[in-house]
């Protein structure tokens, strides 16, 4: 018996990121290497800043979030993604297509609102120093992640459950590398009309009232650092501001392109491509962008260091 209400199909076949054999070792070890860098980016941070006391501070503890959350999310797709470049025929079951959406999803939105709550920190931080005490406390930042996790939960759970209720007949290969969203509508046999008005819904709060936030951030940062006297603190200030600005485009503005579109066989094809940044290339990168110039991280890197040698 089929899971599902009335669904015939058992398992699906995922079409992958392209048909070509020549290409396909190539992406292999491509896509390993940067999963390779991802998981040891995120976890040499949540361990750095889980060892070392001086950055139990608000704007570390957003980072650790961000990096066990870029942990998780890379890890629900990439693995399969590695496995179905090595196979002839790449096979995920109903359910393993259930649950790797859902948690795809859940991590996806979680990502949205910790880098938005990292925004908000830094403009408090920057442009209401005094106030930062009372305005990032602990009640505060346990609060916003807690409001992150409970979003990334309830548009996980309307995704998923509507996904629930469609019947899959004949048609079973998803023209993905993973179960996402609208490759997946594609194969219903029933009316999807209900799962696209939840995705337009959904997709449109958790993009534009994160990114609207994050910007709107960052634009009052900027006009504080335009303040600045000192050329060398604009200059330090306006390149950490631009690489974070940087990351949060690719992401939000990726996902945007994949999702706030119609829908096709012929736009699936070109948004597998843009899907690439936004579920392999930030999650590689948020490690290197927040920390690679952060003196904090490099002397709490040393210290581990000299306790483990």
């Amino acid at each position: 018996m089929a899971p599902g209400n009335g669904s015939v199909v058992t398992e699906f076949i995922l079409k992958g990121l392209t048909d070509r054999p020549e290409l396909q070792l190539p992406l292999f070890f491509l896509f390993l290497l940067m999963y390779m860098v991802t998981v040891l980016g995120n976890l040499s941070l949540v361990t750095l800043i889980g060892l070392n006391s001086h950055l139990h501070t608000p704007m570390y503890f957003f980072l650790f979030n961000l990096s066990l959350v870029d942990l998780c999310y890379s890890s629900v797709f990439t693995p399969k993604m590695l496995m179905n470049f090595t196979s002839e025929k790449n096979i995920i079951s109903y359910v393993g297509c259930m649950v790797q959406l859902y948690f795809f999803l859940f991590f996806g939105i979680s990502e949205c609102y910790v880098l938005t709550s990292m925004a908000y920190d830094r403009y408090v931080a920057i442009c209401k120093p005094l106030l930062y005490t009372i305005a990032m406390s602990p009640n505060v930042c346990w609060s916003l992640m807690l409001g992150s996790y409970v979003m990334a939960f309830s548009g996980a759970m309307a995704h998923t459950g509507c996904m629930l209720r469609l019947t899959f007949c004949d048609a079973n290969t998803i023209n993905h590398y993973f179960c996402d969203l609208l490759p997946v509508l594609q194969l219903s046999c029933t009316s999807t009309y209900v799962n696209e008005l939840v995705v337009f819904i959904v997709v449109s709060i958790n993009v534009i009232v994160p990114s609207t936030s994050i910007f709107i951030s960052y634009g009052f940062i900027l006009s504080n650092i335009l303040q600045v006297s000192s050329a060398k603190g604009r200059s330090k200030a306006f390149s950490t501001c631009s690489s974070h600005i940087i990351a949060v485009c690719l992401f939000f503005g990726s996902g945007a392109t994949m999702y706030l579109q119609p829908s096709s066989a012929e736009t699936m094809d070109e948004s597998k491509i843009s899907s690439v940044f936004y579920t392999n290339v930030v999650p590689m990168m948020n490690p290197l962008v927040y920390s690679l110039r952060n003196q904090d991280v490099k002397l709490a890197l040393r210290k581990t260091l000299s306790r483990m040698l």
